[in-house]
Order: structure tokens, then C-alpha cells, then sequence
């Protein structure tokens, strides 16, 4: 059993890393500050492929395995977990297009996702229906050339940002069969934004309310086969769980690093705080659950790559294991600092509160034990 990384996974890494260090880490802040992050930046990571990470190669998209994407969010959320997030949400879309989409969709959108030219959201939960997703009221009729949606989608990452949304509306009974996906371009009639959600973390990802009015999307638009959109939502689940344990763990890891930086020059009572062997004790206690996380993280990876019967068991755990991880090490941090810990200008505050919400969305913690609860009983 081989536990290290191959050449070319450490050159994505490294890759990765090297491109947030450059071209997010030094406008993080000013970017969640403006609250939204440039479309400039989408382009630049496309040309690293990074548009299509697990879309086919003979499609043109990368073609990795999801061990090799977390890789990519680990190192890109050492420089912000917000865009790291964001690009996730963003190629589970692409994923699900290339996966799912007829050939005429996947020539009407794919190229475009790939290069970033477009940029998408995904949208699946309503203002009543969170954890129950399959309770969406979120209605689709078809009418003559066209599926005319009506209804609500709360906390909706690039709500009024994104060019296009990939939308879970009921076109017949009120069972998950009952559920069909559907593509909605930006500027449709009938298409409009809540107000921009005031958000505790991942601040400079606009969050809006996604709201149709009667609004009609051609009948090409529609991704997969009618009845089929809730099971493409399902599939696309153990991927997105390992990708967001992979940011709260990229982001974690820098703020232990950083913390470390900064432990070995702070001075009290006469010496650097490193030095303490209590404090030494809380460091080595952070290096092993981030140790620990990694190993179990990569280990569902390979799980679900290589088609485990028990995958889903195992990135439910590792969801929940890393999330809960990363938060604890990025609060840890922030009480090592100090005070300093507690301003902006130190970065790990921000840590703090973008890091929370991974252990709400992709499936609350909650529902993650029970999918653990219900593989023990299976």
C-alpha cells in the first residue's frame, strides 16, 4: 500500500498552490471586501485546466480522478477557501454536463464552462427544502419549445454573479422521480436575484436568492432525462463532500503554518511561545488531526475513485471528519494568536468564519452521521 503522491499529483499541487499564492492570497481580502470575486481570475485558472477537473479528456476537460481535484482544492483553499469553494461548485456543473448532457448541450455549453467563458452555479435548495432536497416545490411545465419554471432557490453561491444555472425543478409527482434538471442562462426572462445574502463567511462569493417567474428555458436546455435531475444531484454528492473536506483542510493547514510562523516569534515572559511545552502540546495536537484528516480524506478519495461499494460511507465520514477538523484547527490558531488572532490583518479570523459553513453545506454533519449510522445497519 502506497500512501505517497506521484510526480505528476505533487506538480498539481505544487501547481495549484503556487497560482493562489500569486493570484489569490495578496487580494483575498479586498475581495471579500467588494464582496465578489473578478471573472478575470476564472480565465487564468481555466488555462491550467482547472475549468474541467474531472470532465473527460475526450471532451476537453482534464480527465482527473477525484483524488487528484482534492489535491487542487487542498492547495488553492491554502490561499482562500471562499474561491476554492466557488471553483468546486463550478466544476460539479461542468462535471454534470459532460456526465449527463446530450451531445447538442455538451456543444452548447461544455467548451464554454471549460474555458471559463461561462461560469456556473448549481441550484437545488429552496427557502423550505435543505436537507430534504427531494421536498423542492420548485415547478417546470412544458410548453411548446420551452419548460417554464416557477419557484424559489435559497443560498445560491453566484446568485446575479454566474452565467448560467443549472436548475432542480419538479416536472411531475412529488417523489425524488419527480425531479428534472434544467439549464437557465443569465438574462432570461422571468430570471431575477433576492438580495444579496450578509454572510458570516465566503464573503466574497455572492449569495443570493435564485427566483423564476414563469421563466422559460428551451426545451434543448434540458440536462439528462426528464425525472433523472435528483439522482444527477445524488451522484454528483461524494465528490462535492470530498472537495469541501479538501478546502477546510488546504485552509486549516495555512493557518497552522502560519500560526507556527508566528508562535516562533511572539515573546512572553522572556522567551517565544513555541517554546512553552503546553503550547507545544496544542501544536502537536493540530499536526496530527491535520495528519490524520489528510490520510482519511485521500483514503475515500481512492474509495470512490476506484468504485468502492462502501464510497459513499466513507466520504460522508471523511466530510465530517475534516470539517469539523479544519474549524477546531483554524479556532485553535486564532486563540494562539492572541488577540492578533482576532484582527483582520492576521488572516486567521477570516479563516475562522469562512471555514463554518463546511460543515453545513454539501449535507449538514448531521446528515452525514446519518448516512454513517445507516451503513452500520445495512
Amino acid at each position: 500500500m502506497d500512501f505517497s503522491l506521484s510526480e505528476e499529483q505533487t506538480a498539481i499541487f505544487d501547481m495549484a498552490r503556487d497560482f493562489g499564492a500569486t493570484h489569490i492570497a495578496p487580494f483575498a481580502r479586498d475581495w471579500e471586501t467588494a464582496g465578489e470575486i473578478p471573472k478575470t481570475l476564472w480565465p487564468q485558472l481555466a488555462e491550467l485546466g482547472f475549468g474541467g477537473l474531472y470532465v473527460r479528456e475526450e471532451s476537453g476537460g482534464s480527465g482527473l480522478t477525484r483524488l487528484d481535484a482534492t489535491l487542487v482544492f487542498e492547495a488553492l483553499s491554502m490561499s482562500c477557501p471562499s474561491v476554492a469553494a466557488f471553483l468546486s461548485i463550478h466544476n460539479m456543473c461542468a462535471a454534470m454536463i459532460d456526465k449527463f448532457g446530450s451531445e447538442d448541450l455538451r456543444a452548447k455549453y461544455l467548451t464554454k464552462a471549460l474555458n471559463m467563458e461561462m461560469f456556473f452555479s448549481y441550484c437545488l435548495t429552496e427557502p423550505d427544502s435543505g436537507s430534504d432536497a427531494a421536498a423542492l416545490k420548485t415547478k417546470s411545465v412544458k410548453c411548446n419549445t420551452a419548460y417554464s419554471l416557477t419557484g424559489t432557490k435559497a443560498f445560491i453561491s453566484g446568485g446575479g454573479y454566474s452565467d448560467a444555472y443549472i436548475i432542480m425543478a419538479r416536472t411531475g409527482d412529488d417523489s425524488p422521480k419527480g425531479i428534472t434538471a434544467l439549464i437557465v442562462e443569465d438574462g432570461t426572462q422571468g430570471l431575477s436575484f433576492g438580495c444579496l445574502e450578509d454572510k458570516m463567511g465566503w464573503r466574497s462569493q455572492p449569495t443570493r436568492q435564485v427566483q423564476l417567474d414563469d421563466c422559460k428555458t428551451p426545451i434543448e436546455n434540458l440536462l439528462g432525462e426528464v425525472g433523472h435531475g435528483f439522482s444527477y444531484a445524488m451522484a454528483g454528492l461524494d465528490g462535492g463532500r470530498l472537495n469541501i473536506a479538501a478546502c477546510s483542510l488546504g485552509a486549516a493547514q495555512q493557518a497552522f503554518d502560519q500560526t507556527r510562523a508566528y508562535m516562533a516569534e511572539r515573546k512572553a515572559f522572556g522567551k517565544c511561545i513555541d517554546q512553552f511545552q503546553a503550547l507545544q502540546f496544542r501544536l502537536a495536537d493540530m499536526e496530527i488531526e491535520l495528519q490524520s484528516g489528510r490520510t482519511f480524506l485521500r483514503q475515500a478519495a481512492w474509495k470512490l475513485d476506484n468504485g468502492a461499494s462502501d464510497a459513499t460511507h466513507f466520504c460522508a465520514m471523511a466530510k465530517k471528519l475534516v470539517t469539523d477538523m479544519g474549524s477546531k484547527v483554524a479556532n485553535d490558531c486564532l486563540q494562539l494568536h492572541g488577540g492578533y488572532g482576532y484582527l483582520a490583518d492576521y488572516g486567521i479570523e477570516k479563516t475562522v468564519r469562512d471555514l463554518r459553513v463546511h460543515q453545513i453545506l454539501e449535507g449538514t454533519n448531521e446528515i452525514m452521521r446519518v448516512i454513517v449510522a445507516r451503513g452500520l445497519n445495512s
